[in-house]
């Protein structure tokens, strides 16, 4: 007989390739967010979820974790159905890096190590180091025991969402799913925190929800999502040759990068 399936099953040695397939999902009130989304996110690559908002990118990579379950079709993990999986074991597989990183009213140190929370100190350090965070801990008295949220210390979005990263590394799941942030107004932070992505990356199967088209333009594959459906995908070279909807995006960009560009170089 068919051997009923439990939840304690483990994913040894079948790799974390993620792979879509079919998936629909709508919200209980009925509103039909994905229909019939296929694809695989492959490990060791950078799987890029662009589109307008309101088109299921969220969405979509949340259900990975089972933040919400699918309504139809399915999402498999080195071929196992995630459904399958231990919920605890899938926590641990999966770390998210939201755009709005939440930190809590504790200091730095424990923020990070919540990530892992047998880690030593070394190993906290490791990774706010891995993270590009050491300017952050340096420009406090009290370094990596500063109080978040205590009088008189602020961190700005940029540095939060390195400090997550770090929160991510020392986790060192095998599969990061990323909303990056657009929040990053001086050009220091945005550099700071491409270079934790790439660090933290290696090796991984990634999600990127993507938001401004310039981080993704190396990513293995970019797909398109327009209407909870996949509109396109392929590479920045492929789909900047289609004259499709990533075309127009990309020249859409382009055109606010070089106006915020135009601005800031004006004299008064």
């Amino acid at each position: 007989s068919h051997e009923e399936q439990t939840g304690a099953e483990t994913l040894t040695n079948k790799g974390y390739d993620i792979v879509f397939d079919h998936v629909a999902f709508a919200y209980d009130s009925g509103e039909q967010v994905l229909s019939d989304v296929s694809f695989t996110a492959k490990q060791g690559q950078v799987t890029a979820l662009i589109g307008p908002s309101g088109g299921g990118k969220t969405t979509l990579a949340s259900l990975v974790a089972r933040f919400w379950d699918v309504k139809d079709g399915s999402i498999k993990i080195g071929g196992v159905d995630v459904k399958n999986i231990d919920t605890k074991k899938l926590m641990e597989e999966v770390s998210y890096v939201f755009q709005d990183s939440k930190l809590l009213k504790i200091s730095i140190l424990e923020n990070i190590r919540m990530g892992r929370p047998d880690a030593t100190d070394e190993e906290v350090m490791q990774a706010l180091s891995a993270a590009q965070c050491m300017d952050i801990i340096e420009k406090f008295p009290a370094g990596v025991h500063t109080m978040i949220g205590s009088k008189g210390i602020y961190v700005s979005g940029g540095e939060a969402q390195r400090l997550s990263i770090a929160r991510a590394f020392l986790k060192n799941a095998p599969i990061l799913i990323l909303d990056e942030a657009t929040a990053f107004a001086d050009p220091d932070n945005e550099r700071l925190v491409q270079k934790a992505f790439e660090n933290l990356a290696k090796d991984k199967t990634v999600i990127m929800i993507a938001h401004r088209l310039s981080t993704i333009t190396d990513a293995d594959c970019i797909y398109v999502l327009k209407d909870g459906k996949i509109a396109e995908n392929g590479t920045h070279e492929e789909l900047s040759e289609k004259n499709g909807i990533y075309t127009h995006m990309w020249k859409e960009y382009n055109k606010s990068v070089n106006w915020q560009v135009g601005r800031k170089g004006e004299t008064a």
